[in-house]
């Protein structure tokens, strides 16, 4: 069974004790976050497609820890202008593990 799902506006695909890398929560390690924006729900022969979202559909996931990704490096120039700048950003992320799929 797997499940199709959509949070802060990125679609991830969930199957039972799976570890998704989802962008940073606001939430302590442990603790349950249950996501209802369902799109699809395949349970191996059967297929529910929501119009946009599966009614009655969720995802139970339980946070596991924080991370940074690695650091991805912006190096701007312009020839002859004496101009160079460089700016870093890590991106922060979350690793769920998904408890139950219920639809």
């Amino acid at each position: 069974m797997y499940a199709l799902f959509e949070y802060k506006g990125k679609q991830y695909k969930a199957e039972k004790d799976a570890l998704i890398n989802v962008d940073l929560v606001d939430a302590k390690e442990g603790d349950k976050i249950v996501i209802e924006d369902v799109l699809l729900v395949s349970d191996g022969d059967t297929v529910k497609v929501g119009t946009p979202k599966v009614a009655g559909a969720k995802v139970e996931v339980v946070v596991q820890k924080e991370f940074k990704d690695k650091k991805v490096l912006v190096f701007k120039y312009k020839s002859k202008k004496d101009y160079h700048r460089l700016i870093g950003h890590r991106q922060q992320y979350t690793t769920v593990k998904v408890e139950n799929i219920i639809g």
